[in-house]
């Protein structure tokens, strides 16, 4: 059976929708097996996901009609997407042409699944890089960061994606001027532009 997610990310009117249940419906998704959610992609808090998520089986494919609709991040994306496969439930989605039921769909979510892989080793690389700096410059004590592991990690990667630092503080449940410090204290994002601008190794 077809079960489809659509989302956009405001409740405003101008913002339906309609292309998208038009686009799943004419793939044959059933009306009564559409969820829907009016949310922004970072958040966490999303009904029609959770709904959608608990209502297939076995044998289902879960369709939508663009990646950014179901995932608010490639890490995140690749989570529901091995969530869904240990359900034995395949995904579709109708813009990129991914379908894990297919050999080349399969393929290509293992290579969304090794840039997932390389972008979390080069985040983890940049946050040392600016650790290192600042230490250089001073200015980092004895104290240790108040954000610190994966959960910095993934407030980098957010902030590298263009969310804002007040977002990030909303989404990640963090003070304003904690995220300052630590930021400041490993040199983001002057770790970045020092780490680009370095030459490339022979």
């Amino acid at each position: 059976m077809l079960v489809g997610y659509m989302r956009v990310s405001s409740e405003s009117d101008r913002q339906t929708t309609n292309l998208q249940r038009d686009a799943l419906m004419a793939v044959g998704v059933d009306s009564r097996h559409l969820f829907e959610d009016h949310a922004s992609g970072a958040k966490d808090d999303r009904p029609g996901l959770t709904k959608a998520l608990e209502f297939v089986r076995p044998g289902d494919v879960l369709v939508v009609w663009k990646l950014d609709r179901l995932g608010r991040s490639l890490s995140h994306l690749l989570s529901i997407v091995n969530a869904l496969k240990e359900k034995q439930v395949a995904f579709r989605s109708l813009t990129e042409g991914m379908d894990t039921t297919t050999p080349s769909g399969e393929l290509l979510f293992h290579v969304f699944g090794a840039l997932a892989q390389y972008e979390r080793a080069l985040t983890q690389e940049r946050v040392v890089a600016g650790l290192a700096a600042a230490k250089r410059r001073g200015r980092i004590g004895g104290r240790p960061l108040a954000i610190a592991g994966e959960r910095l990690d993934s407030i980098i990667t957010a902030l590298n994606g263009g969310m804002s630092k007040a977002a990030v503080c909303r989404n990640f449940g963090v003070k304003r001027t904690t995220l300052i410090e630590t930021l400041a204290r490993i040199g983001w994002p002057e770790s970045i532009h020092s780490q680009d601008a370095s030459p490339l190794a022979d």
